[in-house]
């Protein structure tokens, strides 16, 4: 890399220039030349329906954008110049070729990109080649390391940037579930705009990175940890009130709550303390059977209808109690073996609900008629209106499950940086050192199972009233891999990574379903991307990021800051 900075080192600004001055050309540019066979490309892409080059938007408006800051970038005295061009470089790259190739595969073929029947689109072409003059032209201006912010705030000040910043994240969360619209036939290229709009964040944030931004909000918010918290979860509270507040998307944001919370529990006995368990969905299974049968449900044989937070609270400590008995095994195998013990709890589990075994899961027939949560009268599945506004039905279960996460959250902070969560990180890191120490190493195991499973117990219980019906088919074994992927892709021991991880196994499945048969190949493909080049997960905490990725604190690579050192040392 160091020998290609110096070739193009001489003609890097020109070519940064070029390629910003491409990339908003590309913007205002046709990018398909007939309509394609599911339908016009949308944006005012096609050039049939090309008739007002200036009206851009999606991802011309992306691409327009990511060349405006291009040239900002190479004109204006900021830090790690290169690295912040490189990286909205990329992210035009991604936009450009994500469009192009979604074109080509679509039926249009090379000619829908080219020239085609006398007419040419040559605006996807243009933003490929905008986007690799960037890339160049910031690898030769010199890839810096992250931009370090010394700016302090007085608190009334850092509170209100805290604010505008939590306001743009739920901002970019709305517009990630809404881009490209909700896939169907009606709207067949929405799986490509959406994979369009993520390289366009993916270039930002990276870009944002680089100057130092994100680095000095991530200091700020941990300065004033406890505001930033509480703003935070009212950032969530606020979703529905955004684009993505319609029942389609309050399901999907509540569905990815309830395995939010099931991986942070998760998270406990594997980010924690390092024990491989393959069969936890088993726990939150349990939690929802016990629930919906003490609930009323309709094909209940207990003949209880307890209300919702005393069924719930039974129901966890249920799923603890057999946490504690599947992690009992723990005091005399570890490793591939425990994997084993419990993949094994878990298909007991799943034969035994798909037989019925004890009757209490109606088997086949599952538990349908579980009753749906109320308060004062108001039935969660209804729709709310608060004023003038009024918000889907499910918005209430979304509401329950987001205090549920938050409470989830909290309880992991605290067990992490207790004594006992101490304790589960020396077993992860040496289980013979840790007993060495005087740790007793089988009973803190066993809690980590216990802990894990009440908390999967308790999301399972919520899962039970808010799809009113709880089958085994909801919790095989591919389930308990998914959120164990979940938590290894988020970052192990990361309280943010569990439910990052969780959104995006739950969230890109839904979004990718215009892709059909190739969607799993395409999430599998991402995962293993994502595990090769970032080990250490998305968000990781410091043991993690330093074990896997030799990153420092900052996130900032050894190696980098090693050969930053030396330059400087030798200038």
């Amino acid at each position: 890399m160091s020998k290609l900075a110096n070739t193009i080192k001489p003609f890097a600004r020109p070519l940064a220039i070029l390629g910003g001055v491409l990339l908003i050309v590309a913007a205002l540019l046709p990018w398909v030349t007939f309509a394609l066979n599911s339908g016009k490309y949308p944006d005012l892409a096609t050039l049939q329906f090309f008739d007002a080059p200036f009206a851009v938007t999606g991802f011309r408006w992306h691409i327009l954008l990511l060349g405006v800051l291009v040239l900002i970038a190479v004109f204006a005295p900021i830090p790690s110049k290169g690295r912040v061009v490189r990286s909205l470089g990329w992210g035009g790259l991604a936009v450009a070729l994500i469009n192009s190739i979604f074109i080509t595969t679509e039926g249009g073929g090379l000619g829908a990109i080219t020239a085609a029947d006398g007419n040419a689109a040559f605006g996807g072409i243009v933003g490929i080649v905008a986007g690799i003059a960037v890339i160049l032209g910031g690898t030769g201006i010199g890839i810096e390391l992250p931009a370090k912010w010394k700016v302090k705030l007085s608190t009334p000040l850092a509170y209100l940037v805290l604010v505008v910043t939590f306001a743009a994240v739920l901002f970019a969360v709305a517009q990630t579930l809404t881009a490209g619209g909700q896939g169907g036939p009606a709207n067949p290229y929405a799986g490509g705009l959406f994979l369009s709009f993520l390289g366009f964040a993916a270039g930002l944030l990276t870009a944002l990175n680089g100057i130092g931004l994100i680095g000095w909000i991530s200091e700020l918010s941990e300065k004033h940890r406890v505001f930033s918290v509480v703003v935070l979860l009212a950032c969530a509270l606020l979703l529905p009130f955004t684009n993505a507040g319609s029942e389609y998307w309050m399901t999907v944001a509540a569905n990815i709550g309830i395995y939010a919370a099931t991986a942070i529990g998760l998270n406990i006995v594997v980010g924690l303390a390092g024990l491989l368990d393959l069969g936890y969905v088993a726990f939150m299974g349990i939690g929802a059977v016990v629930a919906a049968n003490l609930s009323g449900a309709a094909a209940s044989k207990v003949g209880i209808d307890l209300p919702f937070p005393i069924a719930a609270v039974i129901a966890a400590i249920i799923a603890g109690i057999f946490g504690a008995i599947v992690g009992s095994p723990t005091l005399r195998v570890r490793g591939d073996y425990l994997a084993i013990v419990t993949l094994a709890f878990g298909e007991i589990f799943t034969r035994s609900a798909q037989n019925n075994i004890g009757g209490l899961t109606n088997g086949a027939n599952a538990i349908p008629g579980v009753p749906p949560l109320d308060l004062f009268g108001k039935e969660f599945n209804e729709p709310l209106n608060i004023g003038s506004v009024e918000l889907p039905s499910g918005v209430l279960y979304y509401v329950l499950i987001v205090l549920l996460v938050a409470a989830v959250m909290a309880i992991f902070a605290n067990l992490k940086f207790s004594r006992i969560g101490r304790a589960w990180i020396a077993i992860r890191e040496d289980e013979d050192a840790a007993r060495a120490m005087g740790i007793k190493t089988g009973k803190a195991k066993i809690l980590a199972f216990l802990v894990g499973a009440t908390l999967a117990g308790l999301a399972g219980a919520v899962f039970a009233h808010k799809n009113g019906t709880v089958s085994y088919e909801s919790f095989k074994f591919l389930e308990s891999v998914t959120l164990l992927a979940a938590v290894i892709l988020g970052g192990m021991g990361s309280i943010p990574g569990a439910v990052l991880g969780a959104s995006l196994l739950f969230v890109l499945p839904e979004k990718l379903r215009e892709f059909s048969d190739y969607r799993l190949m395409i999430f599998g493909l991402a995962l293993v991307l994502i595990m090769r080049f970032r080990p250490q997960g998305l968000v990781p905490d410091r043991h993690r990021r330093a074990e896997l990725a030799g990153e420092d604190v900052g996130g900032v690579p050894v190696d980098e800051v090693h050969e930053h050192d030396t330059k400087g040392a030798t200038a």
